[in-house]
């Protein structure tokens, strides 16, 4: 009686220690479920936020988790596995276009739900039973109703008791050969679409493969190994497991391909199977088969996967998190840039006057900079814009060439002159040469150089005029509506100035010609000693004469020039600059969209890293509790 009631007290002992044990393990897991609720949640819907938002567009790569497989490699059944729902099934290519999986776990909510987004905000709900035509529906939308491919993603949303907190890619199964119906090109295309989606570092790769093949015969092995040639960024899922057992422990243990995230080893759904029937047979399979039960039971099974799945995913996220802001941060810095450096939108006539005039007043800046006080600071390497240094050159070119202008037959300069003038002498004056004579000599030495200077002048103005038209172009860049008028202010300047140019190097010669008539030379010391006078006359006439012109020119004549073309007429070159032109119109649109795209997408980040800021204590209490 005694040992029965001790008995019948320790059996209920050991229950009230198994209760306490389940209560304990219970709420274990409610803290580590409630801890990956409010930690890892989060930072997946940040994430499928940023996606939905094409965050991308940017630059800014996200973490995804990116399926990859030859075709008939079984992707297919290992998503629908993950998923609980079936996928579309056929013939060929199944999947031609990128699937994006948002799996969510609906908790205690029984009713699943099901969403298709696509073409741009396109919302359709779906169920279970329908999901697979649905998809067909929206790929017959986007690629056609034939076999062709398209990069245009479609998004399942999956909102479902125990599934586990996913998002993954589905990509096009690989091909080598098409089919009637495909394009010529569909591997090119096909393989394309795959290396962009799994290129990026923050990419992780999920190779299907078959177990009836050989693992390094995968095309899809060779695509993963062109951009992850470690594999620390490669799972292997292995299908078809109970199809080809023989040798496949072997296979996932010396591992000949380079998997750094290692393998798991799955049996697809067969026939009508339910799910949950699915999975009791693949957990008899790895148990009990004499092959596939030596394989470590941390590689094999969909409940295997999807928690590695998962721990990757939020380890991936969690790192690449602060790279992502970062990344926001500094492309919105720059769209924001970029959009305060473009001109403003003049609405007005008022607005484009003063537009106009600051536009000149930069053009004038530049060139006083360059052509007036030899200041270099906005060309310190294009020696073509330096510009006083280059007027020296050609002043100095036009100096040098002046004494030799009128070499005769290699003789001297002014031998032929002295000559001429000894046949000349008669009865005289001592030391006084005919003055006929004389004017008649120096008269044609000094035409023999005239067109030395217009040389001169002509070579300046068109070297003054490209140094114009590129500082123009330069500073009106924003507006090129004004700028055929602004050309033809220049030209039509330049014209002016070298005509002005012309008559002073006449005039200039004219004076020399008086001057020689006025003069009478004795000696011929005196005659070479006056050309000289001549030529450094001329030289400095023509040299102060280009300095000043342009001077005048960049201090205002530009500025009147520029102002009676454009604004002339009935200010209708003014009112051109009131209408955009389309390609400033597409880079201010482009740019707007960026900055409002980035500012949400901060906004997003902001948020959560605010939230997870103010549930560490609580989350770090709670798991030192349990």
């Amino acid at each position: 009686m005694h040992l029965r009631i001790d008995e019948e007290a320790a059996a209920g002992a050991e229950q009230e220690e198994m209760e306490e044990e389940d209560v304990k393990g219970g709420i274990a897991r409610s803290a580590m479920a409630a801890s990956y609720n409010d930690q890892i949640r989060p930072l997946l819907d940040a994430v499928d936020r940023l996606r939905q938002l094409n965050v991308s567009q940017e630059g800014i790569q996200l973490p995804t988790i990116v399926v990859v497989g030859d075709q008939s490699s079984g992707k297919s059944s290992v998503l629908e596995s993950l998923a609980g729902i079936s996928l579309p099934r056929g013939q060929g290519i199944c999947t031609r276009v990128p699937l994006v999986m948002r799996l969510q776990d609906a908790g205690d909510d029984d009713e699943p739900a099901l969403r298709l987004e696509y073409s741009g905000g396109r919302v359709v709900a779906t169920s279970e039973a329908e999901v697979a035509d649905a998809i067909n529906a929206a790929t017959a939308e986007i690629a056609g109703c034939g076999k062709g491919i398209s990069n245009a993603p479609i998004t399942l949303v999956v909102r479902k008791k125990g599934v586990p907190d996913l998002t993954l890619v589905d990509l096009p199964g690989i091909t080598r050969v098409p089919v009637k119906g495909q394009p010529e090109d569909i591997y090119d295309q096909i393989a394309g679409i795959i290396k962009a989606y799994i290129a990026p570092r923050e990419s992780i790769i999920l190779n299907v493969l078959s177990a009836t093949v050989d693992f390094p015969t995968c095309e899809s092995i060779r695509m993963s190994q062109q951009v992850d040639r470690t594999g620390n960024r490669t799972l292997a899922v292995v299908t078809k497991s109970d199809k080809a057992p023989e040798g496949l422990l072997e296979k996932v243990t010396v591992d000949d391909v380079g998997i750094g995230l290692r393998y798991v080893c799955v049996r697809n759904r067969i026939g009508d199977e339910t799910y949950k029937e699915a999975r009791e047979a693949e957990a008899r399979l790895f148990a009990e088969h004499p092959l596939l039960s030596r394989i470590d039971k941390s590689m094999v099974g969909v409940p295997t996967l999807a928690r590695r799945l998962t721990q990757i995913q939020a380890s991936i996220i969690a790192r690449s998190l602060p790279d992502i802001v970062k990344q926001i941060n500094d492309k919105l810095s720059r769209s924001s840039d970029e959009l305060g450096q473009m001109p403003p939108e003049p609405c007005t006539v008022a607005d484009a006057v003063r537009e106009f005039f600051h536009i000149v007043k930069q053009v004038r800046a530049s060139l006083e900079k360059v052509l007036v006080r030899g200041e270099f600071d906005e060309y310190p390497n294009d020696r073509h814009h330096h510009g006083t240094a280059r007027l020296a050159e050609m002043l100095e070119g036009f100096a040098s060439r002046l004494p030799a202008a009128a070499a005769t037959d290699g003789e001297p300069f002014l031998m032929e002159e002295m000559r001429v003038l000894k046949e000349t002498k008669g009865i005289n004056l001592p030391n006084f040469m005919p003055r006929s004579a004389l004017h008649v000599l120096l008269n044609r030495k000094v035409e023999s150089i005239a067109h030395v200077p217009h040389d001169l002048v002509r070579q300046v103005w068109d070297y003054v005029e490209d140094l114009v038209l590129k500082e123009l172009q330069r500073h009106s860049r924003s507006y090129p509506q004004v700028q055929p008028s602004c050309r033809r202010a220049v030209q039509s300047l330049m014209d002016k100035a070298r005509e002005r140019s012309a008559r002073y190097v006449n005039e200039l010669i004219d004076m020399e010609m008086v001057e020689l008539a006025m003069q009478a030379f004795d000696l011929k010391a005196r005659l070479a000693t006056y050309w000289n006078s001549v030529v450094l006359r001329v030289i400095d006439g023509s040299a102060l004469h280009v300095l000043y012109s342009i001077k005048h020119l960049a201090e205002k004549d530009l500025e009147d020039e520029l102002a009676a073309q454009v604004m002339g007429n009935n200010m209708d070159g003014v009112e051109r600059m009131l209408v955009p032109t389309p390609a400033a119109a597409a880079k201010r649109d482009c740019l707007r969209k960026s900055i409002k795209l980035l500012q949400e997408s901060k906004e997003v980040v902001a948020n959560i890293m605010d939230r997870l800021t103010r549930q560490a204590p609580t989350m770090s209490d709670n798991y030192y509790s349990t």
